[in-house]
């Protein structure tokens, strides 16, 4: 099972690309920090190399700026060639295909509730909370 969740923050601001056949590319890096710290050392972070498709690119592209924290879901996979120097090397990177704001988008110093995306959307439920009881009135 390949799967990968990361949570961390844009480097730098996304660039969408579209590809000779049509199809929308964003190539981005985030900043995920370590958990831990040697005593008396700073945290530091990692920085991965992450791949979006399609309608997950253009909503990165169109929704995230640099330094945004985003919570990414994916499969890690890895990209063998031979350099200029004829030297065999290997990179990773993550293909993404789910993205969410991990505290909500930011608008006027509030954050909304989280936003997903995915590769597949699913239809979308009605927030029509009208007809709800209030907790008062819930038997338990």
């Amino acid at each position: 099972m390949n799967n990968i969740t990361l949570a961390g923050r844009l480097t730098k601001q996304p660039e969408l690309k579209v590809t000779s056949s049509g199809t929308d590319v964003l190539s981005f890096t985030i900043a995920v920090n370590r958990a831990f710290a040697k005593q008396g050392d700073e945290v530091t972070a990692d920085f991965i190399n992450c791949v979006a498709w399609r309608k997950t690119a253009v909503f990165i592209n169109q929704y995230f700026d640099k330094g945004d924290g985003i919570v990414l879901r994916g499969r890690l996979e890895s990209r063998k060639w031979i350099d200029s120097n004829g030297n065999n090397r290997v990179s990773f990177e993550v293909q993404v295909e789910n993205v969410e704001f991990p505290l909500g988008k930011k608008s006027e110093n509030n954050y909304s509730s989280p936003v997903q995306q995915t590769a597949s959307p699913t239809p979308q439920q009605s927030d029509d909370t009208a007809d709800l009881p209030i907790d008062d009135d819930l038997p338990f």
